[in-house]
């Protein structure tokens, strides 16, 4: 059997061409299971997971519970709104304290960029990384990719532009890593302010005009600002972005070519998109939820079979 490169899943960045091809075709045999009339497979009978979030999350936190379950593992949900972590554990104590109760893998998401991997190098157990900080969202990543490769037949070769808040995005570093891994060509496009400074050395170029980028592109991922990561304001009102960066039908018709719309959710309709844009056959938002499940599943899996 074919392994992953990896014993965590901490970031794209560490991971190679091979394993992400991997992830994909093993996402695919799972993406069959589970559209069966019995969506379950006994994989990871004897595997204990925990999801460990110290941010708030939905989707993300459902669509690896829906795959542990899938794969019939045992799943404990850890939310630190109602934790320890309020009387002031620290992660360490909180980690420990559940591995003590024999947990193999743990899926955490956390506010601190590097949490990840700091776990991974204090505890004994598979770790996956669920967001950490405004560094990287790897599953993000991958189910995006996994989802343009579905509609489009492959990445190599695609124009794709992310827009939006590409500052505060764990989302939009993941996708960069992982598009141009794959030999995709990437553009960014968002206000300057909303632009990291550091982003040409990642192999990517900035478009400023939003009209261009969707004239130049195949697939647009559209990213929502985040104003709970913003302490100061970096444009003058919500307002003037949606003017300038907002996407809506009538820019889509606008255009001499049909372009697809990926967003990692969720959504701010009426900001980044219109509702009209989001519920149109244009979007893959839908596509990307139910992908999320089975990359989740592959994850799991391939990671699994490495736990001693």
């Amino acid at each position: 059997m074919k392994t992953l490169s990896v014993s965590h899943l901490l970031g794209i960045k560490y991971l190679s061409k091979d394993d992400i091809d991997l992830i994909f075709e093993t996402a695919e045999h799972f993406k069959e299971v589970i559209n069966r009339p019995i969506k379950k497979v006994p994989s990871l009978r004897d595997v204990t997971i925990a999801n460990i979030f110290f941010e708030n999350s939905t989707r993300t936190r459902i669509s690896f519970e829906l795959a542990q379950k899938r794969l019939s593992a045992d799943v404990i949900s850890f939310s630190a709104a109602q934790s320890s972590v309020k009387k002031g554990e620290t992660l360490l104590d909180t980690v420990n304290n559940i591995l003590a109760m024999k947990v193999d893998m743990v899926v955490m998401r956390h506010s601190s960029p590097g949490a990840a991997h700091f776990l991974a190098k204090n505890v004994k157990a598979c770790i996956i990384n669920a967001g950490d900080g405004a560094h990287e969202h790897p599953t993000q990543a991958l189910l995006d990719s996994f989802t343009i490769r579905e509609k489009l037949g492959d990445v190599h070769g695609k124009k794709i532009v992310i827009v939006g808040d590409i500052l505060h995005s764990r989302v939009a570093l993941s996708n960069i890593y992982a598009l141009t891994m794959q030999g995709a060509i990437v553009k960014v496009c968002g206000p300057k302010t909303l632009i990291p400074k550091y982003i040409e050395s990642l192999g990517v170029t900035v478009e400023p005009n939003l009209t261009k980028a969707l004239n130049w592109c195949d697939v647009a991922n559209v990213l929502r600002v985040q104003n709970e990561r913003m302490e100061v304001n970096y444009f003058p009102s919500t307002r003037e972005y949606v003017q300038q960066f907002g996407l809506n039908q009538t820019l889509l018709d606008s255009l001499d070519k049909e372009i697809v719309i990926l967003h990692p959710g969720p959504i701010n309709r009426g900001v980044e998109l219109t509702t009209e844009v989001a519920d149109s056959p244009h979007s893959l938002i839908l596509d990307q939820v139910e992908n999320g499940v089975a990359i989740r599943m592959a994850i799991i899996y391939l990671l699994a079979s490495k736990i001693k």
